[in-house]
């Protein structure tokens, strides 16, 4: 189990890369504009996936920021919001690297944002999930990149796992 999310934690931040080089190839106007994606554009989407991930992590571990609202904006340029990424990316491998299976099986609890609810989970169906709201919001930043005309790049968990990082875990 602490191998299959290390391989996730290592594949999320490739896939975040190969998104963040796509959108620097954009100007601002392509990067801001409404595309009736969840979170409206590409700035919104990956403004959102920062939030959750911070959400999380503050969550699993009690440390760090964890916004009030899924659609807040924490930075507004795009340079800021790819050196935060960057940073959290490192802050999940690291993080997940120290985990073993007590860790993985054991359960927490947290408050949720819309609701304000107390939930108790284990941890693994948490992981999980926060690498799988990951993918889905990628899926739909590669829909914006695509439907402004521009070359989206694969985030194809094999494709990972065929480069040097991914062969580990192949």
């Amino acid at each position: 189990m602490e191998q299959h999310f290390r391989m996730f934690a290592a594949y999320n931040r490739w896939a975040n890369e190969r998104l963040y080089a796509a959108a620097a190839d954009l100007d601002d106007d392509q990067y801001r504009r409404d595309m009736h994606a969840f979170f409206s554009s590409l700035h919104g989407t990956l403004n959102h996936l920062l939030v959750t991930d911070r959400i999380w992590f503050y969550r699993f571990t009690g440390e760090g920021d964890a916004p009030k609202a899924l659609d807040a904006v924490l930075f507004h340029k795009l340079e800021d919001l790819t050196a935060a990424r960057v940073k959290e990316d490192a802050r999940i491998i690291a993080w997940v690297n120290k985990l073993d299976h007590s860790a993985i099986s054991g359960r927490f609890t947290y408050t949720t944002v819309s609701d304000m609810r107390t939930i108790s989970q284990r941890l693994a169906p948490a992981l999980a999930h926060l690498f799988n709201h990951q993918t889905h919001h990628r899926g739909q930043a590669h829909a914006i990149l695509t439907a402004l005309g521009k070359s989206a790049p694969s985030f194809d968990l094999i494709q990972f796992q065929r480069t040097e990082e991914g062969r580990p875990y192949s």
